[in-house]
């Protein structure tokens, strides 16, 4: 058994892991010439980082990150709607990190280059075209001036080539670009003081409008943490197409960022003045695009962003890579033809990843927000006399049991 990976994200270089942890080969193509440390700070779910230790990553992921260990919902007014542990104080075995995109993916490209060896990631290659045989797939991969420099062979191809997915569109050739649902999103990080417990992550205001805060680092001192911010503000109509194309190191204009900054209140973090403070940020219009009837085709099947991509809610879209991959490479351990393989793993994992897309779209587990600003626009005296601790609670715990990493039962969350 030997699998063609196409990306080198995080989707495609946990891949690569899980297939060596079950003895199945596999080569990885990656269309930039370096695999990079891209982004900004992110969440990674417990359900997401039990994988990643499974793969012997946990001690790595410790050393470069900040074990979360609770979440706040505020409104725009900074008046608490809901508290929550998270990670280990919520039952979990195994941390939430929050941690920056880039190291995460500098964590596994590592370990992918020690298990595998270097010689086994190519970068530089973009796929032109693939074909299918009874014994197999072929892929065709060229360089950024249109020249071919390979081709491999394997008894698979996995398209783990993100929102503007090649696999994909070969496979779903008349579906078009992503959809833009109106929202642009703005993040940096910067060294800043602590705050709340120094592991607190805040969302505060709703779908229309939120901040996002949370450290994602040690800082420069014991003062202080690698403090990740982002701010999410509907721009647009959702029937136009974006402003910009996605691409998650566009640099950030702070003349456009700044005038909905006085939106927010955050009693714990000067939000202004930490956006200020961060010399470069970057800009990205949240796109998703609608869930897919299948993933696979024959010997060739869809993962991560490029299956499932989501708008930024809820913590889930590197997570569900990260699940993908260990479901993937089970499948592929576990059943007697590939083809079969495939099958298993998109029965098992479409229809989840789907509703969490849909889910995503209507708010997910911030939507807990809206529904209280919605009752009570201009603040609360009493967020009880709002909606009820049973109302708030099904509003968060409906989504975390969708996309799989529900608290342990018998926690429950700080009443506000």
């Amino acid at each position: 058994m030997k699998a063609i990976i196409v990306g080198g994200g995080i989707g495609g270089l946990t891949t690569a892991l899980m297939l060596r942890a079950r003895g199945i080969d596999c080569e990885l193509f990656e269309q930039s010439d370096t695999i990079r440390e891209l982004g900004v700070g992110i969440n990674t779910l417990p359900h997401a980082i039990r994988e990643l230790a499974g793969l012997g990553l946990l001690d790595k992921l410790d050393a470069v990150a900040i074990r979360t260990d609770e979440l706040y919902y505020l409104n725009r007014h900074g008046q608490e709607v809901w508290r929550e542990p998270r990670g280990l104080g919520a039952g979990h075995d195994v941390p939430q990190f929050s941690i920056h995109r880039g190291r995460l993916q500098s964590v596994i490209h590592r370990a992918v280059e020690e298990r595998l060896g270097k010689d086994l990631i190519h970068t530089g290659c973009r796929l032109g075209a693939f074909a299918q045989h009874e014994g197999g797939v072929i892929a065709h991969f060229f360089d950024r001036s249109g020249s071919h420099i390979t081709t491999a062979q394997g008894d698979v191809l996995i398209g783990a080539d993100g929102i503007h997915s090649k696999v994909r569109q070969t496979m779903y050739p008349l579906e078009g670009p992503p959809s833009w649902n109106g929202l642009m999103l703005w993040r940096g990080a910067t060294d800043w003081p602590v705050f709340l417990t120094g592991s607190s992550m805040i969302i505060s205001g709703g779908l229309n409008a939120k901040a996002v805060i949370y450290p994602i680092a040690e800082g420069s001192s014991p003062a202080s943490r690698l403090t990740n911010w982002a701010i999410l503000v509907r721009i647009g109509d959702a029937n136009t197409l974006p402003p910009r194309r996605e691409d998650w190191s566009r640099p950030g204009k702070r003349e456009e960022l700044m005038p909905h900054v006085a939106r927010f209140s955050v009693p714990y973090v000067d939000v202004p003045n930490l956006i200020s403070a961060t010399p470069e940020f970057y800009e990205y219009p949240t796109c998703d695009r609608d869930p897919l009837p299948y993933w696979s085709s024959g010997r060739v099947t869809l993962l991560g962003d490029a299956a499932h991509p989501m708008y930024p809610v809820g913590s889930n879209g590197a997570s569900q890579a990260i699940l993908d991959a260990r479901c993937l490479a089970d499948a592929l351990t576990h059943s007697e033809h590939p083809r079969q393989a495939l099958m298993a793993y998109e029965q098992k994992r479409l229809p989840m990843t789907a509703e969490i897309v849909r889910s995503n779209r209507r708010g997910g587990p911030e939507g807990v927000i809206d529904a209280v600003e919605q009752l009570a626009p201009d603040g609360f005296d009493n967020v009880e006399h709002v909606l009820s601790y049973a109302q708030r609670e099904a509003i968060v715990r409906g989504y975390a049991s969708k996309a799989g990493f529900a608290a342990v039962p018998g926690l429950t969350a700080v009443r506000a």
